[in-house]
């Protein structure tokens, strides 16, 4: 049965420097540019040392203060969940560089030869774009509007792109990092002119501060 280290040898010795391979967790992950990403996702599906035929999802990457933190735990007392802390004071934890902020995930099995890879490509900008990979495989379609819809990323060729689980006419992508946790809009029933109405959130954001749990010895 072949290796990680075997389909690495193998992958990019067909496609080169259009892939870039890394081993995380024992497991494969493929790196590919939105030019390459439909040749290089056919090449994964259709090779017969490869065989990835089956889709298991597809997801969205929101790369956006990866590496911070919110939660400044060592600093802050035992009481509780009773204070919160501004957005946007972050702890730098490590020095992460990533080509883009938003990212598409393709989880892949090799039914053939029980193999699993993790295909992923970076979208640049705002409104990122890539390429819908429905034409390869079917099962992509309503995993492409669930990450238009939580992350906003456009899929070119989706046979229908629309918003899958927020309601008609929601503002904004949930799933983005500074989507605001309480939301873009309030709504409430106004009873002089008899119908519901949206309104600009009047709570404030804030990050709650999770309790400190001390550590102690066997004689305190």
């Amino acid at each position: 049965m072949a290796t990680v280290a075997d389909l690495i040898i193998k992958i990019e010795k067909r496609l080169g420097t259009a892939v870039t391979c890394q081993i995380i967790n024992e497991q494969l992950l493929v790196d590919v540019a939105i030019s390459d990403l439909l040749r290089v996702a056919k090449f994964l599906r259709d090779d017969n040392a490869l065989r990835f035929s089956q889709l298991i999802d597809v997801c969205g990457v929101d790369f956006l203060h990866y590496g911070l933190s919110d939660w400044a735990t060592d600093s802050s007392s035992s009481e509780g969940f009773s204070r919160g802390v501004g957005p946007g004071q972050y702890v730098a934890e490590e020095d992460i560089d990533f080509p883009a902020r938003f990212a598409v995930v393709y989880q892949l099995l090799s039914i053939k030869y029980n193999h699993r890879l993790r295909l992923r490509c970076f979208a640049p900008g705002d409104t990122p774009r890539v390429p819908s990979v429905v034409d390869l495989w079917p099962a992509a379609n309503w995993y492409e509007r669930e990450a238009f819809d939580l992350y906003g990323i456009l899929f070119d060729g989706h046979p229908d792109l629309r918003r899958l689980l927020t309601d008609y006419g929601f503002v904004g992508h949930p799933f983005r990092k500074d989507f605001p946790l309480i939301g873009e809009v309030e709504m409430r029933f106004d009873a002089t002119e008899q119908r519901v109405v949206y309104e600009p959130v009047s709570i404030k954001p804030r990050t709650l501060v999770p309790k400190v749990i001390k550590h102690v010895g066997h004689n305190e």
